[in-house]
C-alpha cells in the first residue's frame, strides 16, 4: 500500500510505494505541512496511476534516485524472461541485488567497489552472452596494470578476487540464458605462499614493556590467545567466563558492524592462560561498565585502522622492530602453542580452524622439533618398539 510519510530526522516528506515488487522510498524536499502533504499526495496518485497503466518511467520521475539501479536491473530481468539477453551492466546489477542479502556489510562494500567500479564500467552494455574469453583475459590484464594509491601494483590474490566475482556473474548468466560461459578455462593467478612473521619471546616482552599502558593488556591477550582482530575488538564482557577461564567467541566486528564469526568453526571457547586471566582481571577494573572489553575514549569498540596506524606501527618503529601487521600476533600464538608441545588438534580448536591441515601447512616450519627430518624421532620410536618385542 502506497503511503506518504515523514522522516523523523529531517522532518521532510517521503513517498513509500512498490514498483515491480520492489519497495521504493523516495525522499522529497518538502517540509511536513498540510499544503506539502497535498502536493506529495498528488505526486503519489500520479505515480500509482502510471504504474497501473504500465506507463510509469522511474528515471523521468525520480532522475536522481538511488533506487534506479535495482529498478532498472529488475526491468532488465523481466525483458530477459521474454528472450532478450541483458547487458553486463544490467545483469551485474541484478546479480548484486539478488546476492547482497547474504553478505556482511564489509563484504558488500568490497563487492560494490569491484562490480560497480571495475566490472560494469569495463564491459558496460555488452550483452552477457557476447562477452568472449579474450575480453575476460583483457579485463584481467587491465586490472593488472592498475596501481594502488601508493603506486604499487595489485597483488595476485587481489586480482583473483576481481576475477572470482566476474566468474560468478558470467556463470550465473550462462545458467539462466543457456549459453556457455566465456570464463571456462580461465585459471587464477598463482598466489605466492603467505610469509608469516611471528614474534619471538624477546620481541613480545619488548613490546609489552614499552607499549602504551592502556594497550598492554590488549596486546598481551592477542599474543597469547590468537584471536582475530574482529574477534578481540568485538569481544563483549558477557562472553568472558572468569569462573571457567574461557573466552567464548560468538561475534566479530568489522567496520563497526557486529556480525556472526568468520565461519561455524570460529565459534569456539579459548582457554585463558594465567597471563591472559590476569590481563582480563586488570581490564575488568577499567572497562567492566561498558559492553565491550576494549573501548576507546568514548566507550565504543576499538577501530582497528586507528589502532594499527596510531599505536601499533609507531610502537614497532620506536622499538626498531620490522614492520608487521597486527595479525602476526595471531600467528605468534599458534607458533608458541606448537613450540610448547600442545596437541595440534587442541591448537586448531583454539584458533578456530576446521582441522589441523592449515596448522601444519602454515606453522610447522617454525617448530624444528615438531616435524624432525633427521630420523631421530623415528629411531627412538623404533627402539622402543624393539625393546617391547625383545622383552616379550
Amino acid at each position: 500500500m502506497a503511503s506518504i510519510n515523514v522522516r523523523k530526522d529531517t522532518g521532510k516528506i517521503f513517498l513509500d510505494f512498490r514498483f515491480r515488487n520492489i519497495r521504493c522510498r523516495e525522499q522529497t524536499e518538502l517540509k511536513d505541512t498540510p499544503a506539502n502533504r497535498k502536493r506529495a499526495q498528488n505526486l503519489m496518485d500520479k505515480v500509482q496511476a502510471e504504474i497501473m497503466l504500465g506507463q510509469f518511467d522511474y528515471r523521468t520521475t525520480f532522475p536522481n534516485s538511488t533506487n534506479l539501479k535495482k529498478v532498472e536491473a529488475c526491468a532488465d530481468a523481466i525483458a530477459s524472461s521474454s528472450g532478450q539477453i541483458p547487458s553486463m551492466a544490467n545483469f551485474a546489477a541484478l546479480w548484486f541485488n539478488e546476492n547482497k542479502v547474504q553478505w556482511r556489510k564489509s563484504y558488500t562494500t568490497s563487492v560494490t567497489n569491484v562490480v560497480e567500479g571495475r566490472i560494469i564500467p569495463y564491459f558496460n552494455q555488452i550483452p552477457v552472452d557476447q562477452i568472449t574469453k579474450q575480453q575476460v583475459l583483457a579485463f584481467r590484464a587491465h586490472i593488472c596494470q592498475l596501481k594502488k594509491r601508493n603506486g604499487e601494483a595489485f597483488s595476485p590474490s587481489h586480482i583473483n578476487r576481481h576475477m572470482k566475482l566476474l566468474r560468478a556473474i558470467l556463470h550465473e548468466a550462462a545458467d539462466r540464458f543457456a549459453f556457455t560461459s566465456s570464463y571456462r578455462g580461465v585459471k587464477p593467478l598463482k598466489v605466492p605462499k603467505s610469509d608469516i612473521k611471528p614474534f619471538t619471546p624477546v620481541e613480545i616482552n619488548l613490546i609489552l614493556d614499552n607499549c602504551r599502558e592502556d594497550f598492554r593488556e590488549y596486546f598481551l591477550i592477542r599474543f597469547f590467545t590468537g584471536m582475530r582482530t574482529g574477534e578481540i575488538d568485538g569481544l563483549k564482557w558477557k562472553y568472558v567466563d572468569f569462573a571457567n577461564r574461557r573466552i567464548h567467541i560468538r561475534e566479530t566486528i568489522v567496520d563497526g558492524e557486529v556480525s556472526y564469526t568468520k565461519n561455524d568453526f570460529s565459534q569456539r571457547e579459548i582457554h585463558m592462560s594465567e597471563p591472559v586471566f590476569q590481563a582480563f582481571l586488570a581490564m575488568k577494573q577499567r572497562t567492566f561498565e561498558f559492553d565491550y572489553v576494549f573501548v576507546n575514549g568514548e566507550g565504543n569498540p576499538l577501530e582497528h585502522n586507528a589502532v594499527t596506524k596510531r599505536v601499533w606501527y609507531p610502537l614497532l618503529n620506536s622499538l626498531q622492530l620490522p614492520k608487521r601487521n597486527p595479525y602476526q600476533m595471531r600467528h605468534t600464538a599458534a607458533t608458541l602453542w606448537l613450540a610448547s608441545g600442545e596437541s595440534p588438534e587442541w591448537i586448531a580448536n583454539q584458533m578456530g580452524h576446521a582441522n589441523t591441515e592449515m596448522l601444519f601447512r602454515v606453522y610447522s616450519r617454525y617448530v624444528p622439533n615438531l616435524t624432525r627430518q633427521d630420523g631421530s624421532a623415528a629411531d627412538r620410536m623404533f627402539s622402543n618398539v624393539m625393546g617391547v618385542v625383545a622383552n616379550a
